[in-house]
């Protein structure tokens, strides 16, 4: 079993939920969040004024998935989100030791 995360442009959250649920990946985690990456923030103008803006605001989408899905579910995240500019987000993958469905204690991939 393996977590993705994937940091992206908060306004397309709903396309990518859409997409991986298309897909039959229906679980998952979205934590609204701020930060910067190679475009270290923007400038923005309000009544007149310019002021830098540091911290983006981004969502991070998490979902937990069977190895096998893995490919799949990157590329519909990356298909979904990508708009070829600076800020598009990333993807990090990481192996899960264990899963527990807390309500029936259910373990390993019948958790998912």
């Amino acid at each position: 079993m393996i977590k993705i995360e994937a940091v992206v442009r908060h306004h397309k959250v709903e396309d990518i939920k859409e997409a991986l649920s298309d897909a039959g990946f229906y679980g998952m985690t979205v934590i609204e969040c701020r930060g910067y990456g190679r475009q270290r923030g923007q400038t923005e103008t309000y009544r007149g004024a310019e002021y830098k803006v540091d911290f983006i605001p981004k969502a991070k989408i998490e979902i937990v998935v069977d190895e096998q899905f893995k490919d799949q579910v990157i590329k519909c995240i990356v298909d979904t989100s990508r708009t070829g500019q600076i800020g598009d987000g990333k993807i990090f993958v990481y192996p899960l030791s264990d899963v527990v469905r807390v309500r029936t204690g259910e373990t390993g991939p019948a958790a998912i």
